[in-house]
Parts: structure tokens; C-alpha cells; sequence
């Protein structure tokens, strides 16, 4: 995973909880920070791998309900 990979990812998560209208905002935009922060520090690139794919999931199920 390139940084700038994970970074755009972060963005557009934190963009799709700006947009939200039924679930609590600040609750999602809380619970994406907490979540990179405590990942911050991870060396291992299949942990990494896994937790981007999981990013990524969660934006792909939003785009089709």
C-alpha cells in the first residue's frame, strides 16, 4: 500500500460521513479517525492490506443502497 493510497482513502471516508443524513455524523467521523489513529503504526503489510480492503468495503456498500 503506498501512503497516498491510504491517505485518499481517509478523505473520502471522512467526505461520504460529511454526506450522511440518517446516521449520526459525528459518531461515523469519530469512529474513522479513532480507527486510522490506531492503525497509524502498523508495519505489516497484510495488516495494512486488510484494513484499507475493509475501507474500502464500507465506501462500496454506501454506493449501492
Amino acid at each position: 500500500m503506498i501512503k497516498r493510497e491510504i491517505l485518499e482513502l481517509y478523505k473520502k471516508l471522512l467526505r461520504y460521513g460529511a454526506n450522511l443524513k440518517f446516521t449520526d455524523k459525528k459518531y461515523y467521523i469519530h469512529r474513522i479517525r479513532k480507527d486510522f489513529l490506531d492503525n497509524r503504526n502498523l508495519t505489516d503489510k497484510k495488516e495494512i492490506e486488510f484494513h484499507y480492503k475493509k475501507g474500502l468495503e464500507v465506501l462500496k456498500r454506501q454506493r449501492i443502497v
